[in-house]
């Protein structure tokens, strides 16, 4: 395979531009993605090459958004919208969980809704109001729904190629603090990622940490930090929390013994929770430590100065990595 250097953003691009172009029934929608290309480019040069059937500039209503979508997947189509920002999802939250989540159940399989729900989401680049949260835990609890979050450019447009040809819904949500943050190989051809495997990204012995989307660099930057006092740590990058994949979750659990889950969503309800009790149930006899959470506060998102302090650092990381092997 021939390879290019691309960041997320652009990987996001390619991964829509090759579906488009290997299938009639693929389309874009949403707020300017068409002439405009999308608040953060990700759809630059689609409507260029296919036109207004297939890359739809809708008006700003996000309920109407994702409700056309679910009618034109019962019909056979494969729409991507995309929302904004994952802040603005709330006003389609009605038809994500009445239709969208539902619909195969619905139908008693007649119908299945092969959609793809796009959004920017996550902090960290000072926007303004309800544009950094991280409520991917919304949509795990949805059944019927899977819920994907990439942190490389490779997984991105592998996972999306992967999410377009699945017949069931999915939740994308693109960490946009690392959208344009570093460049990784991606093939130039189509190829796929596997939705629900999580992927090690680093062997350790120590202590097993898991994380997805912007927070994996963190991640391994501490880690990296702490291999010089000889900490020997592994890292998870969950990438799809639903379905999850419990078993790399266990089997790295069953190897060190001790766990850390960092993720910028608050703590209270997070994800981190749902690895925390997956490991209490499956691999308390290997537990040496109490499972630490590195986390978002449990306060509403705050703005431009304060958000440092609210996303998890490398060095609250190191320090959370430090509690579990110390205890």
């Amino acid at each position: 395979m021939s390879e290019q250097n691309l960041t997320i953003v652009q990987a996001v691009r390619d991964g829509l531009y090759t579906e488009m172009n290997l299938d009639d029934e693929v389309l874009v929608m949403g707020e300017d993605v068409g002439k405009n290309g999308g608040v953060f480019r990700a759809t630059e040069g689609l409507w260029d090459e296919f036109g207004d059937d297939r890359v739809i500039d809708t008006p700003l209503a996000e309920s109407g958004i994702v409700g056309t979508a679910v009618g034109m997947a019962a019909m056979g189509l494969k729409p991507v919208p995309e929302i904004q920002f994952s802040g603005f999802m709330y006003p389609g939250y009605d038809q994500i969980v009445s239709h969208m989540s539902r619909f195969r159940t619905r139908t008693r399989g007649r119908y299945t809704l092969p959609m793809v729900l796009r959004a920017p989401y996550g902090g960290g680049i000072r926007a303004p109001e309800s544009h950094s949260e991280s409520k991917e835990m919304f949509y795990a609890h949805e059944a019927g729904l899977k819920v994907v979050i990439p942190s490389t450019p490779y997984d991105t447009k592998g996972l999306l190629i992967s999410a377009i040809r699945d017949p069931d819904p999915v939740i994308f949500l693109e960490p946009k603090l690392i959208y344009r943050a570093f460049r990784g190989e991606v093939p130039e051809e189509d190829y796929t990622v596997p939705i629900g495997e999580a992927a090690v990204r680093r062997e350790g012995t120590d202590v097993s940490v898991f994380t997805y989307g912007a927070m994996t660099r963190p991640t391994l930057e501490a880690v990296e930090n702490l291999e010089e006092e000889g900490i020997d740590a592994e890292v998870v990058d969950i990438r799809t929390i639903s379905p999850l994949d419990r078993e790399t979750v266990v089997e790295s659990f069953k190897k060190t013994g001790r766990a850390v889950v960092v993720h910028e969503a608050p703590k209270n309800g997070g994800f981190g929770a749902e690895i925390t009790a997956t490991i209490q149930e499956e691999a308390l006899l290997y537990q040496e430590a109490p499972v630490k959470r590195v986390a978002g506060y449990d306060v509403p998102y705050p703005l431009y100065a304060l958000e440092d302090y609210y996303l998890p650092s490398v060095a609250r990381v190191e320090e959370g990595i430090r509690e579990a092997v110390d205890f």
